[in-house]
């Protein structure tokens, strides 16, 4: 429970996402941490104080000219007696301020009276993040020591508009807050970490693909555990329905080819861990328009090509990692294929599972994996897939320690 008895400063900037924050509140208590409140005059137009305080139990900070809190200098005061402070969400009014030293307000005041760490979650509509003046500013934060988390890429509130700009979920930012407040050992801090994730989608046709039915649930809190470990995590993830783990370099691909390309560009590292579960086959030539069905026609025949050997690439690569961890998901001879796939494929470890659908093991919460390595086997117990990912990174920290 890294949040167990964090005091977080949480201010909420106006914008449509000052909803979210309600739940963010609701998060970060669950998880133990006490939330105090400063809302903006802006904020105050989406939500309410009365709707915050009560979710945070405590007394929300609206004004800083206010006779009661400020007369022991209630500024100085919200902005040291705190663990960290959060800005969520943060709109690039209260970005530009705090980067060019402005506090006309009880949130920019606090800004640049705090010396504790600070956490931002922007949230605008996507022009306004790529705006250049939005973007120097970020860059002066960020240079100035104030991490970020999202924004992320979608739908707007407003009607016709998608791009960056959407504020991080809630869920996301307690993940980050989380990190930037634990206190914990990082083996791997300095280290740099490739991890392959979900499924590749091989396009038949416009509308049609082959794939198969991995979540990247366990790729995507593999490169989770590492980046806790202290880990730079590039996240290669094919076509996934869960969300991008907070403050990692995600890249997304559709297609075998495209991983490849992507793990390749993200060379040299120190580890490599392939989760992914590739299609081994693509269509050797993919229709441009959708394949249409004809009574009394033939069934047209799909010719099939082999897509490329990922771990094999990175297991013989020139600039291979030190550490290369692949994964086998089988439905038979489960430990003999692993072995044979640690030879073949170059790999310091496998992480080899039985896929059987009685299992539930592909698309599902838990896994049981055997850890084949040059030395043995391990043979670990079933646990939840959140689970496996601490304990491979531990694996992975303590082998990369020797080396």
């Amino acid at each position: 429970m890294v949040l167990a008895g964090k005091r977080i400063l949480l201010i909420i900037s106006g914008g449509i996402a000052a909803y979210k924050s309600l739940d963010l509140i609701r998060r970060l208590r669950e998880r133990g941490a006490s939330v105090r409140p400063v809302m903006t005059a802006g904020a105050q137009q989406f939500i309410t104080p009365l709707a915050v305080g009560a979710l945070a139990a405590d007394h929300v900070f609206t004004d800083l000219f206010s006779r009661e809190d400020e007369q022991d200098v209630g500024h100085i005061r919200l902005a040291r007696d705190c663990d960290l402070v959060l800005i969520a969400p943060a709109t690039a009014d209260l970005l530009a301020k705090m980067a060019n030293g402005l506090a006309d307000d009880l949130a920019s005041t606090i800004m640049l009276a705090t010396d504790r760490p600070v956490l931002a979650a922007p949230a605008m509509n996507p022009k306004m993040w790529a705006h250049p003046a939005t973007r120097r500013n970020v860059e002066t934060l960020r240079g100035d020591g104030i991490a970020f988390v999202g924004p992320m890429t979608g739908e707007m509130a407003e009607s016709g508009e998608a791009g960056a700009g959407r504020m991080a979920e809630p869920l996301d930012i307690v993940a980050a807050v989380e990190r930037r407040l634990d206190n914990g050992a990082k083996p791997l801090a300095g280290k740099k970490a490739i991890v392959t994730s979900g499924p590749t989608h091989e396009p038949i046709d416009p509308v049609r693909y082959i794939a198969n039915r991995s979540s990247g649930r366990q790729g995507h809190a593999i490169a989770a555990a590492l980046a806790a470990l202290g880990a730079d995590v590039t996240l290669v993830s094919g076509p996934v329905s869960i969300p991008d783990p907070a403050g990692l370099n995600v890249i997304h691909v559709e297609r075998a080819e495209e991983m490849r390309d992507a793990v390749l560009a993200a060379l040299p590292a120190d580890i490599a861990v392939m989760v992914a579960a590739v299609a081994d086959w693509r269509v050797a030539s993919a229709s441009d328009q959708k394949i249409k069905k004809h009574p009394g026609e033939s069934i047209p025949t799909l010719a099939l090509t082999e897509n490329p050997d990922i771990l094999k690439t990175v297991g013989h690569h020139t600039q291979r990692p030190k550490l290369v961890i692949g994964f086998a998901a089988e439905t038979q001879d489960v430990e003999s294929n692993a072995r044979a796939k640690l030879e073949r494929k170059g790999a310091d470890f496998i992480v080899a599972n039985d896929v059987s659908p009685s299992t539930g093991i592909m698309g599902g919460t838990r896994n049981r994996v055997k850890i084949i390595s040059h030395d043995g086997v391990e043979q670990w117990p079933d646990l939840d897939k959140d689970e496996v990912a601490t304990r491979l990174a531990a694996l992975i920290a303590g082998t990369i320690m020797q080396r």
